[in-house]
């Protein structure tokens, strides 16, 4: 065999998207690309603040000694007290550059949070329905994993998690605003998440974080602000990257940060400066810590998802389409008309729709939109979605 059996394995479960992103190939070359609606990968199509290209051309015309060297594992100070400066507005608590660690994207902070904290076999819960290589990250680091479902509106659900919270648990990924749901969770339910488990903790005796996934924290609509999980869960560690906020997904730019009321604060990070090395990440891209330093304040103009979201929300849901109207990200994720959503996903690319099933997610019976293109492409895929929606003979 000429790949790990465990590895071959994940491919095939891994293959939604890879699946979709082939059938739209095929289909862009017997249409023609204006022809096919691609809404299958979360690739932003808006340009980065001016402010960024201001700083890059500045970095460019005025090199200076030493801007590409090795720095600190853990990023360059001035790069982190940055970023702390903003959460401890945000959270009211007092972060220092100590509390940060700069990563290679919100995926490398994840493996790096993982591969610190896990012991084999100690169970992380998640939220369906998930970003799916969450699976593979815990795997990567020996853990288990625990899959709990949200409630009908995508919320948490308290009491499926206190059910699913045992003496192995080591902790929670939770992910706000939400990939694939949009679903912002509010403060009232992160403020009974951190109760739930400081109860469970001292019933066990044992320590739980919560790992929450937010790279899509500075994308919300409707005037809705994304709740600081600092204020309500003492531990609580943030990942997140500038992919979205700031249209950089290439960059791969990102940091961990965990939380000032951590219990052994200076071994945790201590352990999380140490992964980020071993894993093979060793640093963040110098040139991009140096550039999102002056930009933890900036982000794309998030009025033009807000539009998107309304175009496609208000146009599906007048053709019969049942969802959950989005608080965040740039994510649909309607009910499918018929309880098989693969199949459905399959009926849609005969409209030229690419969609990706609720099943590539855990939760059969949805499909995910991801409309962060341009406009233009999604009033242009209306038609196609009227004609699926007669298809399946729905009705407002």
């Amino acid at each position: 065999m000429p790949i790990s059996r465990k590895v071959e394995e994940n491919l095939k479960r891994a293959s939604f998207i890879r699946a979709m992103f082939e059938e739209g190939e095929k289909l862009r070359k017997i249409h023609g690309a204006d022809k096919v609606y691609d809404f299958t990968i979360g690739n932003p199509d808006v340009e980065p603040p001016a402010l960024f290209r201001e700083e890059l051309k500045n970095l460019a015309l005025n090199p200076f000694p030493g801007m590409h060297k090795y720095m600190s594992n853990a990023g360059y100070q001035e790069t982190r007290r940055a970023v702390a400066e903003v959460l401890s507005e945000e959270s009211g608590m007092e972060f220092t550059e100590g509390n940060i660690v700069m990563t290679v994207g919100a995926g490398g902070a994840l493996n790096v949070v993982l591969k610190t904290l896990l012991n084999p076999g100690e169970e992380i819960i998640i939220l369906s329905p998930y970003f799916v290589e969450y699976k593979f990250y815990i795997d990567n680091h020996g853990g288990a994993v625990k899959e709990v479902s949200t409630r009908e509106d995508f919320q948490i659900d308290l009491e499926a998690i206190k059910s699913a919270v045992r003496p192995n648990t080591k902790g929670i990924i939770i992910n706000t605003p939400n990939n694939p749901t949009g679903v912002i969770y509010d403060a009232p339910s992160l403020e009974q998440l951190g109760t739930l488990l400081r109860e469970k903790e001292a019933e066990f005796g044992t320590d739980i974080y919560v790992i929450s996934d937010e790279p899509y924290a500075k994308i919300s609509y409707d005037g809705i602000k994304v709740p600081s999980i600092f204020r309500y869960i003492d531990n609580s560690i943030v990942v997140t990257s500038h992919s979205k906020d700031l249209a950089l997904p290439g960059e791969r730019i990102g940091y961990l940060a965990v939380s000032p009321k951590v219990k052994n604060l200076d071994l945790v990070m201590e352990g999380m400066v140490f992964a980020n090395r071993t894993l093979g990440f060793v640093n963040a891209p110098a040139l991009m810590q140096r550039l999102v330093a002056k930009l933890q304040k900036e982000s794309v103009d998030i009025a033009e998802y807000q539009e998107k979201r309304d175009i496609l929300y208000d146009h599906l849901t007048e053709m019969g389409f049942e969802m959950v109207k989005p608080a965040g990200a740039f994510y649909l994720f309607p009910r499918s008309p018929i309880p098989d959503d693969v199949a459905f996903i399959k009926s849609a690319q005969k409209y030229n729709l690419l969609l990706v099933p609720g099943s590539g997610f855990g939760k059969p019976g949805y499909f995910r939109i991801a409309y962060c293109m341009n406009k233009k492409v999604i009033i242009n895929s209306l038609p196609a979605f009227k004609k699926l929606a007669e298809e399946y003979k729905l009705k407002p």
